[in-house]
Parts: structure tokens; C-alpha cells; sequence
């Protein structure tokens, strides 16, 4: 017991004053990281965590909840890790968690931190610091009565439970399933005296993590922005000054960088293609709104979102959203996207629009199915002077179908072969989704929704080729807007043949 106590004292004393060094807390903080963790450098050799630029500029501006954007392999996981460490091994009752967006990601995390313990000297490691239980992901030190996990966010139930002092959230933007879901939970598990950091590259304009930036200032939440250029090692070859360009000139100018850093971006260029603003951050926005690998092109949907206007009228709680009444003898026509009406799921979408000239008039999104879907489409297509009216047919579209035809007695019906509706198959999404594409570049004024815009920000390509709402989003407004201007297409080319009457 004696030998357990061994060091004890000196260990509370450092946590005293980690916590109550006043201005001095950020000099407290770097010094003991140098003095007490060591870590395996870029070269792979054995040295103390000194603090880098990066790491120093967190511990100056940090507050109590905090929020992170970065460019890759700046250090900041292992400076949080070790900050969080070292305030767990220094004090009584002390729970950390750590949430890595994988388990390959915890477990990476938990070899550093044990590499933390483990070159610690030995009379705390064999005295106050000896583990109870130090399994993949859990540390536990019993005469301090504290712990340090690290957990994987593909568990929802992450941090349930638990009552927590220190708590640091991993590439959350990263994070799979319902991602929102989790970080609450984690939340309602931090005390409120706890300190909170979620750090993350971007990972596109949707998502948890996006929220979370967005609305940090409301929320207290301390946000620190760390671009690529922070980190020293990031250099190459110099470039000429009479070979940069006219962006790279600015980007000089604006933050002093010198032309081999210059060097290190053409590489980024190179080697990460349209993922080089995604991995290495220049831009708090930018760095969001460019990332993801979106399947149009971001800046027209950008300035496509700022001309977006309200709408002149909404109905249905603002679910139905009117921008252009309709003009009688003029032709309509209304695409829909059917779900099952679930308010935990997709929602219904349909998309007003002119014949002749292609505009958006109309937008519906609402969690509505089956027979109400039925009799909301069947209202708005006959107030659009009986516009022609497209069913996605696939899944719940064929029962929305059955409920225009026989209970609406709505018979100006969209047809493909083998029946009323458009089918959504490998063949006609790509093109329909190409042609929004060309036309938000070259005809932008068709498109007067936000909320539209918001979903083609978010509408991303797969690594399997196909392409989709990113997780947490949705495309239910913009598939209706691609089956309409599909459907508009198709009675230009081949006049009215298709319709049904």
C-alpha cells in the first residue's frame, strides 16, 4: 500500500496546477506534455510532445467546449489525447473519453496513449499509476479512482451512461450512422464543468459536424481553424515567382507563405485532385463547401444559393413553397418522389415546373405517403391547369399511383413503357442527374429553392460509381427537380405522345 502512494502526491500537485495556473495554465499545459509524454516522431524515433505552432495556438485560444477544422496530420489527435491524459493521471475521479470515427481509428489512438503511460517513469507506473485493467480501450487506475477510454463512434451507444470530466471527439465528421444521435448521447454524459473538444477535417457542407461549426457561437463553442500551412514540414521545391498563378499570388500575399509551400500545394494538387481543399484546409467555408467529392459544380450551386429567393407563398406549414402562381394556358409540369411517409424518414418531394421555359414554380417536402400524397398531388396538379404529372414508380411510388388513378381520378399521367410513372434505374438517374448538372451552370435561374440548392451541395459521387445524398441528407427535392426537367425534356424532343389522358 505504501509503495501504491509512492508518488501520489507529486502527481495531485502537477493536476493543482494544470488547473489553477491561471494566465499561466497554457505554459503549465506545454511544459508538463514536454516533460512527462513522449511520442514516435515523423522519423519514428522516441522524443518528448513539444508542442508544434499548431498545438500551441489550440492551447492559447481554448476554452471549455471547443471545435476544430484542420488539415491532415497537424498533430492535434495526439496533443488532445495527451492533454487529456495527463489531466486524467493527475487528479482523483477522473473519467476521459476519447470517440475515434472507427475502431482502426480508436485502436491506432489507444497505442499512442498507452505509449504515454508506458514512458512514464517506473515508481508511478508500479505506485499510483499501476492499471487495474488496461485492455484495448481502457485504462483504468485504481488509486486514483480514474480512467481514460477510447471508444469507436460505430457504437451509438458510445458514452451511455457514464458521467465524464474530459471528453475528445474524433473526425466527426467521419462518424457512421446517426451521427447527431451519438453526439448527443456523449453529450448528455459530459458534467458541466467538463471540457469538450471535437476536432475533424471536412467532410462536405451536411452532417453533425458541419452543425456543430456552423452554430459554435451560439452554442459557447471556442472555434479554431488550423489550414495546411501551419504545419513546417508541409514544403517542397520551390516554384518560380514568374511561374505562380494568379490564385497562388493572392494566397502568398494573404498569409505570407513562401513559394516551396507554394510547391507543397501543386503536389496536394497532384496527388488529391479535387479532395486537396477537403484534406488540406486553406479556408474555414471553403474547405466545407468544396469537399465530399459533390456531383455538381460547387461554386454555381454556391451562387446559386445566395440569389435564392423566398418563396411568395407556402401552404401546408411551409411544406409547399409557391414562387410562381400558376398563368392559365400556360403548361405544367409536376414530378414527384414518393416515401412511405415516416417522420424518421425520407421525405415526399414534388417539383412544379414550366414547360416552355423549364423554371421552378412549385416545391413540396413533407414526410406524407400513400393516399394523402395521393390527394396533395392530385390538389396541385389540377390547380396547375391539370399539369402533367410524373410518379417515380419505383417502391412506394406504385401504391401513390394506384391512389391517382382510382381514388383521385387523375388520369394525365406520365407513362414509360410498362406503365404509368417514371421508373428511377441505372440508366435514367445518371442522365436526368447530368442534365440538373449542365443546366445549374448554364441556365442557374431555373432554380429558385434553397432548399434544393442545399441538397445538390450535399449530393455526392460514390466510390462505387453511384452517387447520393451524403449521410444525414437528403435528395428527395432534388430527384423530383431531375424527374421534372427529365419528363420536360422528353415533350420538347418528342411532343406529347408520352402523356395519358
Amino acid at each position: 500500500m505504501e509503495r501504491q502512494y509512492a508518488g501520489l502526491e507529486e502527481l495531485l500537485e502537477y493536476g493543482r496546477t494544470l488547473r489553477t495556473g491561471g494566465d499561466s495554465t497554457e505554459i503549465t499545459s506545454i511544459a508538463l506534455a514536454k516533460l512527462l509524454l513522449r511520442i514516435r516522431d515523423r522519423d519514428g524515433r522516441e522524443s518528448p510532445l513539444i508542442a508544434n505552432a499548431v498545438q500551441a495556438a489550440f492551447e492559447r485560444k481554448r476554452g471549455q467546449r471547443n471545435i476544430i477544422v484542420k488539415a491532415r496530420q497537424m498533430g492535434m489527435t495526439t496533443w488532445i489525447a495527451g492533454r487529456f491524459f495527463l489531466r486524467t493521471i493527475t487528479a482523483r475521479g477522473v473519467l476521459t473519453v476519447l470517440v475515434a470515427h472507427t475502431q482502426d481509428a480508436a485502436e491506432s489512438i489507444f497505442r499512442l496513449v498507452q505509449r504515454f503511460w508506458q514512458c512514464l517513469p517506473d515508481h508511478w507506473r508500479a505506485g499510483p499509476l499501476k492499471r487495474s485493467r488496461a485492455n484495448v480501450g481502457q485504462m483504468v487506475f485504481p488509486a486514483l479512482d480514474s480512467e481514460f477510454r477510447v471508444l469507436s463512434a460505430a457504437n451509438e451507444n458510445a458514452g451511455r451512461g457514464l458521467t465524464v470530466q474530459y471528453m475528445h471527439l474524433s473526425e466527426v465528421s467521419r462518424w457512421p450512422g446517426d451521427a447527431a444521435a451519438t453526439l448527443a448521447g456523449l453529450r448528455a454524459a459530459l458534467v458541466p464543468s467538463g471540457e469538450l473538444v471535437m476536432e475533424s477535417t471536412p467532410n462536405g457542407a451536411h452532417g453533425c459536424f458541419y452543425e456543430e461549426w456552423q452554430h459554435a457561437e451560439e452554442k459557447g463553442t471556442v472555434r479554431h481553424f488550423f489550414p495546411w500551412w501551419l504545419e513546417p514540414a508541409y514544403f517542397a521545391a520551390p516554384v518560380a515567382m514568374e511561374d505562380l498563378r494568379e490564385d497562388e499570388l493572392a494566397l502568398m500575399r494573404g498569409h505570407c507563405l513562401s513559394t516551396a509551400q507554394i510547391g507543397f500545394r501543386r503536389t496536394l494538387e497532384s496527388s488529391y485532385r479535387g479532395l486537396r481543399v477537403q484534406e488540406f484546409a486553406e479556408d474555414a467555408d471553403l474547405c466545407f463547401r468544396t469537399s465530399g467529392e459533390c456531383c455538381f459544380d460547387v461554386e454555381a450551386v454556391e451562387r446559386r444559393l445566395g440569389e435564392a429567393k423566398m418563396p411568395l407563398e407556402t401552404r401546408r406549414g411551409g411544406a409547399l413553397r409557391i414562387w410562381m402562381p400558376p398563368v392559365p394556358g400556360k403548361e405544367y409540369v409536376l414530378a414527384a418522389d414518393p416515401a412511405g411517409g415516416s417522420p424518421d424518414g425520407d421525405y415526399s418531394a414534388a417539383q412544379v415546373i414550366d414547360v416552355e421555359t423549364g423554371i421552378q414554380c412549385a416545391e413540396l417536402q413533407q414526410h406524407i405517403g400513400g393516399l394523402e400524397l395521393a390527394r396533395v398531388l392530385a390538389s396541385l396538379a389540377r390547380e396547375y391547369g391539370g399539369a402533367l404529372l410524373a410518379v417515380e414508380r419505383n417502391n412506394h411510388g406504385t401504391a401513390v399511383l394506384a391512389y391517382l388513378t382510382m381514388v383521385e381520378r387523375y388520369t394525365r399521367l406520365y407513362e414509360q413503357p410498362g406503365g404509368a410513372g417514371w421508373l428511377t434505374n441505372a440508366a435514367t438517374k445518371p442522365a436526368a442527374i447530368d442534365r440538373i448538372a449542365v443546366q445549374l451552370v448554364d441556365q442557374p435561374w431555373l432554380f429558385l429553392s434553397r432548399t434544393l440548392m442545399e441538397e445538390c451541395r450535399t449530393f455526392l459521387r460514390r466510390t462505387n460509381g453511384s452517387s447520393g445524398a451524403a449521410g444525414g441528407a437528403h435528395d428527395d427535392c432534388l430527384m423530383a427537380m431531375a424527374i421534372a426537367q427529365a419528363v420536360r425534356a422528353e415533350l420538347l424532343e418528342s411532343g406529347p405522345h408520352r402523356r395519358r389522358y
